[in-house]
């Protein structure tokens, strides 16, 4: 029997991704993914999370989900330190900069994510904290 962490998980996304040109299978093969690349708020080591994203004109929304749990992602405090990050998106590789939606602007892009994957309605209604929605905005 064997057990698998969520960081062999992350590296098989990340290797298919790579591979692929950005697409990979199951459990992700119809959700848009993007590699963000961001530094540890303790550690300063460079780390890598596949996420699903949001399009929204010409930046990226990432949500805190962490499919529900109580506690948001360990990325999501790394972005609060260290703002400025890396993305590939398919076979492009952009610096952004990251910052937090607010009021309006976070239940509208909250509520198109959800629309597209109901799954984020339910981790929303599986935690009491609010999941942020956190806008990469690409620089030049």
């Amino acid at each position: 029997m064997s057990t698998s962490s969520p960081d062999d998980f992350n590296a098989r996304i990340i290797e298919q991704f790579r591979a692929n040109g950005g697409r990979v299978g199951e459990p992700f093969e119809n959700t848009p993914l993007l590699l963000l690349h961001h530094t540890g708020a303790r550690t300063g080591a460079e780390r890598v999370n596949p996420l699903a994203y949001l399009a929204d004109g010409d930046r990226y929304v990432v949500f805190a989900s962490k499919a529900g749990a109580p506690t948001n992602p360990d990325w999501y405090h790394n972005l609060r330190a260290h703002p400025d990050v890396t993305i590939e998106i398919g076979t492009d590789t952009l610096s952004a900069t990251a910052h937090e939606a607010t009021g309006e602007e976070r239940e509208r892009l909250f509520a198109a994510m959800a629309e597209r994957s109901p799954n984020f309605a339910e981790y929303q209604s599986k935690t009491e904290r609010l999941i942020p929605a956190i806008v990469l905005e690409p620089v030049s």
